[in-house]
């Protein structure tokens, strides 16, 4: 019969046993701090919606003063290379085609004597809807450029019936990786905790150490606390590096307080090494344990979590599973301490239901794990 009661010295004794379980396998340090350096480099770099360089070729059959000017607007932008001049609406579709450009110009004859008689002149943009991302992008850019040159060829006497003032808040410059780089973080963390405790109890059934644990005197509560608190620290050690990555490398503020920051990572912390422990549990193999860590955090947190493809945009029934997603609630609020510097009120619901994940999850572990061990 085991002794009743938690007991602190074993606790103390336990955490420093997988303490020193980490440091002897260079496989579950690469993986603490490795891992997130390296995903958090290529993703970083890799995804970004900012388009810069867009080529253009362009069929003026106007040749005059005034489509000049209108080219020369695009030329100034600094977002589009006009590569092609070309002679016929044919050759622009072969530029298409070609992949050689990502927007074709049509300037018609009479352009220049439409604007003069106070006509609207009329230009055709066609575009690679291959990628419709950039495509989308490219005909934002040519449309603010023809409205700008629009506004110019305006006569003096007559006002614009609507003047449009925008601002944008919070990231004014509409740079992609304002918003990518903190839920880059929130994703590779929600990987990383799951990953690292999956394969902690499953190690233990492999090397065969788990039965003399259980034929010891600790409860399985000591054990189980064992077993999270070194990754916890190693967890807040991560999300620490991560944070100064998004803020000094890739130049992301953070505008929000920081003690607010370590709170709701603790409480996400909580929730996602629970669920690997549970997976753990219910895998004894560390092969099996981190796939189904991979399955069921990775593809949830990167396309269900509002990282990168927005939540109202999806089916009603896929809005519902996000729910269960705990990224989801750690990302929002992410994004809202770095750029917005929003309070605890502000993101109420996102803390209730991370919360929530945390202590649902959290129990269903440690009754799993109870079970195992029972």
């Amino acid at each position: 019969m085991k002794p009743f009661g938690f007991s602190g010295v074993r606790l103390r004794a336990l955490i420093q046993k997988e303490f020193i379980h980490i440091i002897r396998d260079p496989r579950s340090l690469a993986m603490a701090f490795l891992m997130p350096l390296i995903l958090l480099v290529l993703f970083g770099y890799a995804i970004t919606m900012d388009i810069k360089l867009l080529n253009l070729a362009v069929y003026d059959q106007d040749k005059s003063a005034a489509s000049r000017a209108y080219l020369d607007g695009f030329r100034a932008s600094g977002y589009f290379n006009i590569v092609a001049s070309v002679d016929s609406y044919t050759q622009a579709r072969e530029q298409l085609d070609q992949g050689s450009v990502h927007l074709a110009l049509v300037i018609p004859r009479n352009f220049a004597r439409d604007l003069d008689l106070g006509r609207t002149a009329l230009a055709q943009l066609l575009a690679d809807g291959s990628d419709a991302n950039t495509a989308t992008i490219a005909l934002g850019y040519a449309e603010a450029i023809t409205n700008r040159f629009s506004a110019t060829r305006q006569s003096a006497r007559v006002a614009l019936a609507v003047d449009n003032r925008l601002r944008v808040w919070y990231n004014p410059e509409l740079k992609s990786r304002w918003f990518i780089i903190p839920g880059l973080i929130a994703v590779i963390m929600t990987v990383i905790t799951a990953l690292l405790t999956s394969l902690t109890v499953s190690r233990e059934w492999e090397s065969g150490t788990m039965e003399q644990l259980i034929a010891t005197p600790v409860q399985p509560i000591e054990l189980f606390l064992g077993k999270m608190a070194p990754y916890f620290l190693i967890g807040v050690a991560d999300v620490l590096f991560s944070v100064a990555m998004g803020v000094w490398v890739f130049g992301v503020p953070l505008r929000g307080s920081f003690a607010f920051l370590l709170g709701v990572t603790a409480m996400f912390l909580v929730g996602g090494l629970s669920l690997g422990i549970m997976v753990s549990t219910i895998a004894k193999s560390q092969l099996v344990a981190s796939q189904l860590a991979m399955v069921v955090t990775f593809l949830p947190a990167f396309l269900l979590s509002g990282f990168l493809y927005s939540i109202d945009n999806m089916p009603r029934f896929l809005q519902a599973v996000t729910h269960v997603v705990q990224a989801r609630y750690f990302v929002e609020v992410l994004k809202n301490i770095f750029l917005k510097a929003s309070p605890p009120s502000f993101v109420a619901d996102d803390l209730l239901f991370l919360g929530l994940f945390a202590a649902v999850v959290f129990s269903v572990a440690l009754g799993k794990f109870k079970k195992k061990l029972s």
